[in-house]
């Protein structure tokens, strides 16, 4: 008993070191790959991608260079008095003080994310527990001392000649890899055999690991929650666990299906409504509520993307711009080209709107003149000689050459501000695919029907791009309907204050605005059925 204690204590504790892989900063792509281990220094790469396979090699190097797990360590979770160890196969298994069982093993642990990844060195058991581990290595078990040599059958056996650094892991031929299991052939385990003694002079019929023993039903899991093996209604506890599987199937998709998202977490709901009034467990109605949400959620915005209204209450918008990401895009646009406008006006404030979405991904892009001539601009040449002079602008060639130019053979233009480097990747995140919709949205609004034959100007139909981002999905206008800003409005159109009301007049005019009401600080209204689909809901 004094031996065994002294084993117990003087034993070490498991190794564990974490890699992560974190955002470098808000609305920025690149990201931090950062090490627990002290001689570790972070990394930053470009993306996601490169930052998953920077850590995964970061990990893979240090499996490779590390020493093999150890026999005689104290399992790593267990110092942390883990509760997810699994219990014994079977009613004779007890477990040693210091581990839950099986041989110690250096795991894997991850997160479905691929946001963080953790190794322990610790027993198989707990290895087991963790649903997402990968045993890399196991340490060879150690025969158990006969019985009578004042140790117990059940006790560790000492550790061999040179301490745990002289044991020969049992490492793959190849590289160190991620296997989901590892059974005692592979991994090299030994099955431990029954000690003979003074009162047992012949073998049983079979071993005790041969025998077979009684196993309970798989417990599923879902919503970080286990299901008991015991819950009755049984209907429940299958459902439960149904759920579990196809919300992890819906989170292997490579595409979103909404619908579907939107089903599982009805059905969630409704089986954890049914938990909760089983168990009387308020945390349980809690996530059932939260599961509520997320299907009104999720159903709300399949509706959307398909054209529908909710609940049958007539057709819906088609919008030109279909999602809320891109409506955000959009606004972010203007704001964009409201703060760094090189020129004065409002003509040259549409002129390098429109310019800005020709080239926001790259910083270049192709321009012909029907592109500036079909802008309500006085003297387009003169304004875009302004911008090249400003070096906000820069074109192949000279501006006359540039208003002549044709579809067949447009001119190549240039925008320094927006064109990204190592240091900077520019001001907008959308991607590639999406500025030629955002552009068209643009061109839709400033030449749309009625405000060309209204031969309206520069800043009437900046205005109306600022009302088709402002208004709600009804098209009313502002937060809840209560209004914009007239101040915000007048310095966007690159006005005065007091010229608002005639370009408001003139909005509800070519029926782009009605109840339109211009108060001392506010403008209220709604824009008309006409142009809700050009505008862009605040959500």
């Amino acid at each position: 008993m004094g031996v065994e204690a002294h084993a117990t204590n003087e034993r070490v504790t498991g190794r564990r070191w974490t890699v992560r892989l974190d955002p470098v900063g808000r609305g920025r792509a690149d990201v931090r790959v950062s090490c627990s281990r002290p001689a570790c220094a972070a990394q930053v790469l470009p993306s996601a991608a490169d930052g998953r396979t920077a850590a995964i090699a970061h990990l893979k190097a240090h499996l490779r260079a590390g020493p093999a797990p150890r026999p005689s360590v104290q399992c790593a979770c267990r110092a942390e008095e883990c509760h997810t160890h699994i219990r014994p196969a079977g009613p004779r298994e007890r477990p040693v003080p210091w581990r839950c069982g099986g041989a110690v093993v250096l795991a894997v642990i991850t997160d479905r994310e691929g946001r963080w990844w953790q190794v322990l060195e610790c027993c198989s058991r707990c290895a087991a527990a963790h649903p997402t581990a990968k045993v890399v290595a196991t340490a060879p078990a150690a025969e158990a001392p006969a019985r009578g040599d004042g140790f117990r059958a059940d006790a560790p056996a000492p550790a061999p000649p040179g301490g745990p650094a002289a044991t020969t892991p049992t490492f793959s031929a190849v590289s160190p890899h991620f296997s989901h299991s590892a059974t005692a052939a592979a991994t090299g385990t030994a099955v431990p055999q029954q000690a003979s003694g003074p009162r047992s002079s012949a073998p049983r019929s079979a071993p005790r690991s041969a025998r077979p023993t009684r196993k309970r039903p798989p417990r599923g899991r879902i919503a970080q929650r286990l299901v008991p093996h015991d819950l009755r209604p049984v209907a429940l506890r299958d459902e439960l666990t149904e759920l579990g599987e196809l919300f992890r199937a819906y989170q292997a998709r490579t595409e979103p299906d909404l619908a579907v998202l939107a089903d599982l977490h009805a059905r969630k709901a409704e089986a954890f409504n049914a938990w909760a009034e089983v168990t009387a467990d308020t945390g349980l109605r809690l996530d059932a509520r939260r599961a509520e949400q997320a299907a009104a959620t999720a159903r709300l915005q399949h509706l959307h993307r398909i054209g529908q209204a909710p609940d049958g209450e007539g057709p819906a918008v088609v919008r030109l711009l279909t999602a809320p990401a891109q409506w955000n895009h959009a606004r972010a646009v203007l704001a964009h080209v409201a703060e760094n406008a090189p020129l004065p006006g409002a003509e040259a404030r549409l002129l390098v709107l429109m310019v800005t979405l020709r080239t926001a991904q790259s910083g270049v892009g192709n321009l012909v003149g029907q592109d500036i001539k079909g802008l309500p601009l006085q003297d387009p040449e003169h304004l875009v000689g302004q911008l090249v002079e400003s070096g906000w602008l820069g074109i192949s060639g000279t501006v006359e050459e540039l208003i002549a130019s044709r579809p067949e053979s447009p001119t190549r233009i240039s925008v320094p501000s927006l064109t990204p480097d190592e240091d900077d990747p520019g001001p907008f995140t959308f991607g590639r695919k999406l500025r030629p919709k955002l552009s068209g949205w643009a061109q839709r609004v400033v030449g749309e029907k009625k405000l060309r034959k209204g031969k309206t100007g520069a800043d009437v139909r900046l205005l109306a791009l600022a009302l088709a981002t402002g208004a709600d999905g009804e098209g009313r206008l502002g937060p809840g309907g209560e209004g914009i800003g007239l101040d915000a409005l007048a310095s966007w159109c690159a006005v005065d204050p007091g010229d608002l009301p005639d370009l408001v007049d003139r909005l509800t005019a070519a029926d782009w605005l009605a109840e339109a009401d211009v108060t001392g600080t506010l403008l209220t209204g709604r824009l008309t059925e006409r142009v809700l689909p050009l505008g862009c809901p605040l959500t």
